[in-house]
This record gives C-alpha cells, structure tokens and sequence, in this order.
C-alpha cells in the first residue's frame, strides 16, 4: 500500500490513539485518508458510503482500525469496492464467495482496538441489511488480513462497558464454537485455552483499566475465540443479531445477556461438555457450577439480567424469533432451534 483508507469509527475517530496511528502512517511516507462513517453495527449505507470514500481517494488499500465494527466495514470495503456484484451476493451460503472477483480484493491491514469480536483472523465481516434489518455474514478467504496489529496498550483507555461486552463476546466465541457438534479438534483446543484466558483476566481488567498484562492476555482470547469459532456458533448468536439489527444494541453484551437461557435450552445436548469446560476451568460441580459461574461472572460486570433493560420490546418477539432460525448461526446449535423455541428464549430474556 502506498495511499491507504483508514476506516474506523466516529468515536475513535478523534481519539489520541487513532491520531498517534496517523502520525506514524504519515512519518513512513504513506498518503492516508480516514473513514469513519460507521455504525456500532455496520450496514450497507456505511458500505456503499466508505467503497464511495476509497474510490474517490484512489486508495490501494484498507487499515482497519477498531473494534469490530470498524475492522469489519473495513474489511468489506476493501473487498467490494472493485467488485460488479451487490454485496449480497457473496452472503455465506454454499459457495457464494465464489462468485466473487478475487483478483481486485484490495490488502488489508487490521489493528484491533478492543478485545472481543476477533475479526482481525476472520475471513468475513458482518454486515446489517437495512431494508431487511436482517444481519448477513459475508465471507470470502481473501476478506482475511494480511496483516494484523494486535497491541494491548490500544484497549487501555476503553469504557468499562466496553471492555465488558467485548470480552463476554471473546468468552462465548469460544463457549458456543466448544459446544457446537462439529468436528474440529484443533478449534476445541483453542476454545477451551481462550475461555480460561478470559476467566482469569476479564475480571482483572474490569478492576483496573490499566493493567496491561491483563489486556494482553485478553486480545489473545479475542483472536483465539474467532479462530475457534470455524467449529460453529449457535443460538446465543442467532438470537443476539437480530436484538442488534433491530434496536443497534451492542452485540457482546447482548450476547451475555441470553447466554444463561441458551445454556439451559443446550443442557441436555452439551452436559457432559460443559462439565470438562468445568473442570479445566477449576469450577466445581460440573454443568450446575459452571451455570453458577456464569450468573455470578455477569452479576460482577454489571451485565444487565434482561434484554429489556436493553430497550427490546416484547411486541418484537415474533419478527426476532423468525429472524433467529434464519441466522446462519442458528445451524450450529446443538439443539434444534425452531420458531417456537426462539419464541420461548426471547420471552425468557425479556
């Protein structure tokens, strides 16, 4: 790259530490522009506006620079900004990505600033349709970075709430890809490893915002937790995305928030594997315990109980319901999750 996009997101566009980044691109010679005209959770308007931003600027390139909004519309742009194609062609069905012109996918280079979503090691970006207020999976390999950054002194200076919701997004990355039935022992390692890592450190960033060994160890889950999750989601997901594409809710905290439900409506699938998760973690009393740990961990780091507390309201709960078994990752619950079951999950939650 010689004439870089920066895209990340209003909050962090004035930010020091976003301005410190620029200094330095600018000190090595490269001619740099920044975007940051992005949603906590991306769509299409902020797409079609930041491909509008790279084409104007005749970039050659993307740093994405953020949390996981701003690495995955950055991700996007550069992978549409040459292509023919609607983005909605290339949505994480069979061998859509295929369609795809692989040769004009611009480099990408991303700097995380949170510990949570690991989109930095992804090969897809997440992207909210906004006549649908559907939430779609883009996926190509070449979406993968070239390049990533990963420096825990970026995510010292992050409001408590978002060190919280990013973190319990790392935790259940790794907690629903360990508990899909998809066979991948080498992502099972990794997600057990990236839960304790976010055992141990989690609470210790919560109590002190500077500790940096703790920041560290907590990017290292973020990264690990989206390597796992090639194993597979499930329902925590599928029933969070649709809560954030309707009401712009942060996708980490509202996935804690269902977490508890889910794992009751999973018991009898994923017992046996939560129990070893249990015991690797040092928790006593198999499934029960690990349950208790959940509601005290949460109750710790101040997550709300309830999806209400989160501004959804009850009258949304069939429009959800029938966006949750669409969601892609509804297919990698270890339980069925059918209409009714969704139903019965977001009148839990609320």
């Amino acid at each position: 790259m010689t004439r870089p996009l920066l895209i990340t997101d209003r909050g962090l566009a004035n930010l020091p530490l976003t301005k410190a980044a620029l200094e330095i691109i600018d000190n090595a010679g490269l001619d740099c522009s920044v975007f940051s005209d992005v949603d906590p959770n991306p769509n299409d308007i902020n797409l079609n506006a930041g491909i509008e931003s790279f084409k104007i600027g005749n970039h050659d390139g993307v740093i994405a620079f953020g949390g996981g909004s701003g690495l995955d519309l950055g991700k996007l742009v550069a992978f549409q900004a040459r292509q023919s194609r609607p983005v909605w062609d290339f949505e994480d069905i069979g061998d859509w990505w295929t369609r795809a012109n692989s040769e004009v996918i611009a480099p990408i280079v991303a700097v995380p600033t949170t510990a949570g979503t690991g989109s930095e090691v992804g090969r897809a970006g997440v992207l909210t349709n906004t006549q649908t207020k559907t939430k779609k999976v883009i996926f190509h390999p070449k979406i993968l970075p070239s390049i990533v950054i990963c420096d825990p002194e970026l995510t010292v200076g992050l409001p408590p709430t978002i060190t919280v919701g990013t973190g319990m997004d790392a935790f259940i990355h790794c907690l629903e890809a360990f508990c899909s039935p998809t066979y991948h022992p080498l992502c099972q390692g990794i997600a057990l490893e990236g839960m304790r890592l976010v055992k141990e450190n989690l609470p210790r960033v919560w109590q002190n915002q500077s500790d940096i060994e703790a920041r560290g160890h907590m990017m290292s889950a973020a990264s690990m937790g989206a390597t796992a999750f090639q194993k597979g989601l499930g329902a925590m997901h599928a029933l969070s995305h649709p809560i954030s594409a309707h009401y712009n809710t942060h996708h980490g905290m509202t996935n804690a928030v269902v977490m508890p439900a889910v794992l009751r409506f999973n018991r009898p699938a994923i017992e046996d594997r939560i129990a070893a998760v249990a015991a690797y973690l040092g928790i006593a009393g198999g499934f029960s315990g690990f349950m208790d740990y959940v509601l005290s961990l949460r109750e710790a780091l101040d997550v709300p109980n309830r999806v209400c507390e989160m501004g959804v309201l009850i009258r949304s709960i069939g429009d959800l319901a029938e966006a949750a078994v669409q969601d892609p990752c509804a297919a990698g619950n270890p339980v069925p999750l059918t209409v009714e079951a969704a139903t019965s999950l977001y009148e839990e939650c609320i």
